[in-house]
């Protein structure tokens, strides 16, 4: 049986800030409401690379 396809979805977000300085960038998964944000999710993260929290934006 098929299942209903539901307002929340799995987004993984990516350090922004690794990319620049040459380092593997850090990726977290989480959910949203696609609902009710339906622009790009923007966090700040810990990267274990880098030693320090960073911005991770949403990637698709």
């Amino acid at each position: 049986m098929a299942k209903k396809k539901g307002a929340r979805v799995i987004i993984t977000l990516e350090c922004t800030e690794a990319a620049k300085e040459g380092k593997p960038a850090s990726r977290y998964t989480t959910t949203k409401n696609r609902q009710n944000t339906t622009e790009r999710l923007e966090l700040r993260k810990y990267n274990p690379f880098l030693r320090r929290h960073t911005i991770h934006r949403e990637i698709r």
